[in-house]
């Protein structure tokens, strides 16, 4: 089973946690993002894993910066410079994977094969393609 679904809008990296003196808490920014990722998720699949095996690729698209040339903003939309701007990414995936626990699968322990891409296109959001199946190609 594959599933695929979009989050509109600037990918957001997991931030850290906040640790006060009443105890640790998620930033309201990582908090909202990961709202709006399972709602995503709700709306356009709802599909339910359950204890299997996942693999999940993540592809977080950057909008090109409104001040580079045109000839550089080709280049980004082709995919020939590709974003080395913030968030890492490896924080987007654990945003996403963080979000989806209990809603797309149990835990996002359950995720043995991982990829993220970043790339630039028109429009900013992150793609999520999640399977029990795996992905094929070796990965």
């Amino acid at each position: 089973m594959n599933t695929v679904f979009e989050v509109e809008g600037k990918p957001q990296g997991k931030a850290r946690p906040r640790v006060t003196r009443h105890g640790a808490y998620t930033p309201a920014k990582t908090r909202a993002y990961e709202k709006a990722v399972a709602a995503a998720y709700r709306a356009q699949t709802g599909t339910y894993f359950g204890e299997a095996q996942l693999s999940v690729m993540v592809f977080a698209y950057f909008e090109p910066p409104k001040s580079v040339s045109k000839k550089k903003r080709a280049a980004m939309l082709d995919g020939t410079i590709k974003p080395t701007v913030k968030p890492d990414a490896d924080n987007v995936a654990k945003a996403v994977c963080d979000a989806l626990n209990g809603i797309a699968y149990r835990d996002d322990a359950q995720i043995t094969t991982l990829i993220i891409r970043k790339a630039y296109r028109e429009r900013a959001g992150v793609k999520v393609c999640i399977s029990d199946t795996g992905f094929g190609g070796g990965y």
